[in-house]
């Protein structure tokens, strides 16, 4: 066991300050769960001053305020573990403090294009084949 200069053991919540499971609210599950995956793209919602909310999660609408963000980078960036950020995140939808961003598709040709020069740039020895 890891013991401070004092001889005390050390915790997580040494650590993190306060125990994920309060700063969720004692929840483990959001309302939003389906829709909350590590690659969830959040972006600001209509209401920028959430108001009463938790430290972490006014955090969470400050950094989605400068770009899209995923939970992934979110939970790294706040030092939660990734349920307790999708709870925070399912609240912050609530009250339209952030909302789930749209997932754009490369469909287009001139994209494809693209992915595909850099994929050849990239490996010039594979062969081009037709599907």
């Amino acid at each position: 066991m890891m013991t401070s200069e004092d001889g005390t053991p050390w915790t997580v919540v040494d650590a993190l300050g306060v125990r994920p499971y309060a700063v969720a609210g004692g929840r483990t599950q959001s309302r939003h769960s389906s829709d909350l995956q590590l690659h969830t793209q959040l972006e600001p919602g209509t209401e920028t001053s959430p108001g009463q909310v938790v430290p972490e999660a006014r955090q969470i609408v400050e950094l989605c305020l400068t770009r899209r963000r995923s939970i992934a980078e979110l939970a790294g960036r706040i030092r939660q573990p990734v349920p307790v950020v999708q709870v925070l995140v399912s609240d912050l939808i609530d009250i339209h403090a952030v909302q789930i961003a749209p997932t754009v598709f490369a469909s287009d040709p001139g994209t494809l294009r693209e992915v595909v020069a850099a994929l050849e740039r990239k490996w010039p020895d594979a062969r081009r084949t037709a599907c």
